[in-house]
């Protein structure tokens, strides 16, 4: 890849059937139109993450949607790196489940932390299931102003489609949110939607899939965000 270029590293693993999936390449190809860079992107399967090598030539992480992942090890390894090494990163839909999973485990030394898709028995299942499945689904999000993402949007109220059926245990979330993770967006329930690092320059995770706007014609403002923060840490 060229030493100019924001490279972006896309954790998961490609199908071209996942309508997520369909999504990224459209958001980064209207991304780089919009800021006039030039940004190469890289699918990164889950099982060939097996050290920090392949990470490191990344300048942005984006763990993406469709899980569960071939290999939950590769995609934490990935999440890891970009938090320990204060790479920019976006965690969409799975994206975000496992990037809360990553954060419990390694920062808050929660080692029985498990997803509930995976072990849905663990004494301690910080991922279960929805109360109401959300495939397919649109909600409404409100979100923390001053937040990352609410700057991004430039609103507090934004409107955004899902195809999840896992999100945050409540038993556990008061605990999980008590430190650098902090909660920026519910939705209209009242539920945890969007998190964010308070001590990096740019972690952002979300239930909801932002993406699939550029399948509309609208370029995602998380999306942009993740850009220009990549562009902040080259210059």
């Amino acid at each position: 890849m060229e030493t100019s270029a924001i490279r972006i590293a896309l954790i998961g693993d490609y199908d071209p059937q996942v309508t997520a999936h369909q999504a990224i390449p459209v958001a980064l190809g209207m991304a780089a139109e919009d800021s006039g860079k030039n940004i190469q992107f890289q699918w990164l399967a889950t099982d060939c993450i097996n050290t920090d090598m392949p990470l490191n030539d990344f300048d942005g992480f984006w763990c993406v949607p469709a899980s569960p992942y071939r290999d939950m090890d590769g995609a934490l390894r990935a999440i890891r790196f970009a938090r320990e090494q204060q790479r920019p990163f976006l965690g969409t839909c799975g994206g975000f489940q496992h990037a809360v999973l990553e954060f419990a485990r390694n920062v808050l030394g929660w080692s029985d932390a498990e997803h509930g898709e995976i072990s849905p028995e663990a004494t301690r299942a910080l991922l279960t299931p929805l109360t109401c499945s959300l495939v397919e689904a649109v909600d409404s999000i409100h979100l923390v102003e001053g937040s990352l993402i609410a700057n991004a949007y430039e609103t507090a109220e934004i409107s955004e489609g899902y195809r999840c059926r896992y999100g945050v245990n409540p038993e556990f979330e008061r605990e999980l949110l008590k430190q650098q993770l902090h909660a920026v967006g519910h939705d209209s329930a009242g539920d945890l939607r969007a998190v964010e690092l308070n001590d990096h320059p740019f972690f952002v995770a979300t239930l909801f899939q932002p993406e699939r706007a550029a399948l509309k014609g609208i370029l995602p403002p998380l999306v942009r965000a993740l850009i220009e923060a990549c562009a902040r840490q080259k210059s």
